[in-house]
């Protein structure tokens, strides 16, 4: 990723008060999505109206993955990306069960709104700044860039592990004609015990 296009992400970065604006519009649109109505969202103005993709993780307060959906790029404002992914992060995870609404008190959310992808030799992968993209012969595989840091994988073991993702040999981000793509991210989450 050059310079500047590294710079440009970072720019992109949310205000406090946007980033709790974002957890509590992804917290109402799944209980909305409970309670089958429509979300009360707040209007989508400054960084919330930047069209870019996002994750949304959530965990059980005990740290355990409960489910975790995104989209790379979108053409919809940030609110709505978050308050869409909350929802299928919710009940559209295939390595989990549906969450329940009972659930929900229990859970607690982060979001990664990503920077925009770029393509990068795998010598420029940063641990903590960069998340990966992998593709090959259409498969195609993604990892946050908090993922390796949470593992204390190296740059190495990163670029392998978004290869398993992808349903790859874990070698492949060796190969020629490989897709190798990194973004940044912001990635904030609702404080434990909220």
């Amino acid at each position: 990723m050059s310079a500047a296009a590294a710079s440009k992400a970072e720019a992109a970065d949310l205000t406090p008060e946007e980033r709790r604006t974002l957890l509590r519009a992804a917290r109402e649109a799944i209980a909305a999505h409970f309670a089958r109505r429509r979300p009360d969202l707040p209007r989508a103005e400054g960084g919330l109206a930047d069209q870019r993709g996002a994750f949304v993780t959530l965990h059980r307060y005990d740290g355990e993955l409960r489910g975790c959906v995104g989209l790379m790029r979108s053409d919809l404002p940030l609110l709505e990306t978050v308050a869409r992914m909350a929802v299928a992060a919710a009940v559209e995870d295939g390595r989990f069960e549906p969450v329940r609404a009972a659930e929900l008190d229990s859970l607690r959310i982060e979001i990664s709104a990503l920077g925009p992808l770029e393509p990068m030799r795998a010598e420029e992968v940063e641990i903590g700044r960069h998340g990966l993209l992998i593709g090959h012969k259409g498969r195609r595989g993604v990892l946050l860039p908090q993922v390796a840091v949470e593992n204390g994988w190296d740059r190495e073991t990163f670029l392998a592990h978004t290869c398993w993702k992808a349903g790859l040999p874990e070698d492949t981000w060796k190969r020629p004609g490989v897709e190798l793509l990194g973004f940044t991210a912001v990635v904030f989450g609702e404080p434990p015990g909220s």
